[in-house]
């Protein structure tokens, strides 16, 4: 079922370990938000925009024959 090895629950708990620590960085540094609540909305956001972007990412390419 799946092209290559390794689970895929494996691969995408990765991706969000890694989405959450990078979104966690990046509020923590914005310097345009200074409210406790916008930068954890900010987090957030940009939390799911890696999750969304990388399972676009992963449905486009599992169509790509290799």
């Amino acid at each position: 079922m799946w092209r290559s090895g390794g689970s895929p629950s494996v691969h995408l708990l990765v991706m969000a370990l890694f989405a959450a620590v990078v979104a966690t960085v990046m509020a923590v540094i914005d310097s345009e938000r200074h409210d406790v609540r916008a930068k954890a909305l900010y987090g957030v956001k940009v939390f799911a925009a890696f999750i969304f972007v990388g399972l676009v990412i992963g449905w486009v390419m599992y169509f790509i024959p290799l």
